[in-house]
């Protein structure tokens, strides 16, 4: 076997490798979809388990990832999740496997995932108000997601992050709230910017929480202390909490304001098989098609790598010819 190295032309290395498993969503998120929903991907588009597992396989074996998370749509809704996170966590090297989820049904399946190897979850949780969740998600589901998130504590599936967007004019009040809230249950708080990866293409940089709105609201209730530990190639952008025991971290991930695409280490492969480069291309490699071909490992880790090599060197929101990608974030993964 001879391993290829995710490295692109810049030199970036993608080690972290980002899995969606289905575009399906039982929430309708104002940020990432309609309330009607969309058009999901034909069930025989998607990807089958054996399928994900073998390119998982790859990924490790072949190309040197290290990290896996597992996202959708919503990765709880693929009935064949603990055994995809068992297969991937029966691989030697065996990689840190994470996924990050609304919550729902989390409480029924979060010591299922924990014996089958999952490390740790991200669950997504906007506000602490179950009127603005129905606001937001056109579901009457909060109390369901904060019992997916004492599910996972008591799984040992930590630590357990909670991931946050603000919305201008609906829940842009709660960002020390939602702080709050974490630090006394012991989650790990992540806000994240809003960014142009909606089904509707609405987003608008006026109408984006800023980075330093959130971290201006925050610095009035807290006292906010660099993070000494080197941040690396993580998305997010941390501080730690002074007065609090550990001392607990929070997180800001500003994608646009504060873009972070120089230490960029992600690859990311969608529910129906296509290799994305960034986020926010416009660009696939199809893997599925080269697989049902009957493509073997190395020609497949081999396509992977050609994919990887061609990565912009950033995302090029600020560009005035920025487009949005075809596919809203529900369809992409995270």
């Amino acid at each position: 076997m001879t391993r290829l190295a995710l490295t692109d032309r810049y030199g970036r290395t993608a080690t972290d490798l980002r899995v969606s498993l289905t575009d399906r969503c039982n929430l309708r998120c104002a940020y990432c979809m309609p309330e009607e929903g969309l058009a999901w991907l034909p069930r025989p588009a998607l990807l089958t388990d054996d399928e994900i597992s073998r390119l998982v396989g790859i990924a490790v074996q072949w190309l040197g990832v290290t990290e896996v998370r597992f996202t959708g749509g919503e990765p709880l809704l693929r009935p064949g999740l603990p055994g995809i996170v068992a297969a991937a966590a029966a691989l030697d090297p065996r990689p840190v496997l994470s996924l990050t989820t609304n919550g729902l049904g989390l409480d029924k399946l979060a010591g299922k995932l924990a014996d089958a190897g999952l490390d740790r979850v991200n669950v997504s949780l906007d506000t602490l108000s179950p009127a603005r969740f129905n606001q937001l998600t056109h579901r009457n589901r909060h109390a369901d997601v904060l019992a997916g998130l004492d599910a996972a504590v008591e799984a040992g599936l930590g630590p357990v992050k909670i991931n946050s967007v603000l919305l201008r004019g609906l829940n842009d009040d709660e960002a020390p709230a939602l702080l709050h809230f974490a630090l006394a249950h012991g989650y790990e708080q992540r806000f994240i910017e809003q960014m142009p990866l909606d089904a509707g293409h609405v987003w608008s940089r006026a109408d984006m929480v800023t980075a330093d709105e959130i971290l201006a609201a925050l610095s009035a209730e807290f006292t906010l202390l660099p993070d000494p530990a080197e941040r690396g190639a993580a998305p997010a952008q941390t501080w730690l909490v002074a007065g609090y025991p550990g001392p607990p971290k929070v997180g800001v991930i500003a994608s646009v304001s504060r873009p972070f695409c120089g230490a960029c280490d992600r690859t990311r492969l969608t529910a129906d098989g296509q290799v994305r480069s960034c986020l926010f291309s416009r660009e696939e490699t199809d893997l599925r098609g080269l697989l049902r071909a009957g493509a073997s490992d190395e020609e497949l880790a081999r396509a992977w790598h050609t994919a990887l090599y061609g990565k912009p060197a950033g995302h090029g929101i600020d560009d005035p010819t920025f487009l949005q990608p075809a596919r809203p974030m529900s369809a992409i993964g995270g």
